[in-house]
């Protein structure tokens, strides 16, 4: 037979607070060491037009919440605080949209202090028709990173001819496709 232990509160031994519990089931984390903090989610806001067949910087300029505060929507990279060294699960990606040709190339990259490190590609190898117009591509990738390095999202469209309307990266408070976002991992 088990034993229960009934409690509100758990303490370490200088009396500070590690977890505490309301009575109904809901814990609260307390001590950094078992939060998924450092955590963030960025986005664009809306839809930017871009150049055909160029790398662009995505434009990451609304917040849905950032703990630690390390993600800047004037710049639009997250930069790791002080003290906040570790191992991240991170997601990132794009819509690629073109009102005028088709898509045949979208691919989204993650950089890593202004250096390529993933990328997340769709290639279209049809022939031309209506129905390639819109690519949604991400990724999730896990990063050992350091009190200091940032993260940038980029795009790179290609569309069957240049079209007069250039391809948009998409974006919107419901849409949320163009993005990135991540936490530390607890333990690794």
């Amino acid at each position: 037979m088990g034993s229960i232990i009934k409690v509100n509160e758990y303490k370490d031994f200088n009396n500070n607070a590690i977890m505490t519990s309301d009575g109904a089931g809901v814990v609260t984390p307390n001590a950094s060491g078992i939060k998924n903090t450092p955590a963030f989610f960025a986005y664009n806001s809306a839809a930017v037009t871009i150049s055909d067949a160029t790398t662009t910087k995505a434009r990451l300029d609304s917040e849905d919440f950032d703990t630690d505060s390390g993600f800047d929507t004037s710049t639009y990279r997250y930069t790791v605080p002080t003290g906040a060294a570790g191992k991240y699960a991170i997601g990132y990606g794009t819509e690629a949209r073109s009102t005028g040709n088709d898509i045949f190339v979208s691919e989204a990259y993650l950089f890593k202090n202004g250096a390529q490190i993933a990328v997340a590609d769709m290639n279209n190898n049809l022939a031309s028709n209506a129905s390639h117009r819109s690519l949604n591509i991400n990724r999730t990738v896990i990063l050992d990173l350091t009190a200091g390095d940032y993260l940038e999202v980029y795009a790179y469209i290609d569309c069957d001819v240049p079209p007069t309307n250039f391809p948009t990266l998409e974006g919107g408070s419901t849409a949320k496709s163009t993005f990135m976002g991540g936490y530390k991992l607890i333990g690794a």
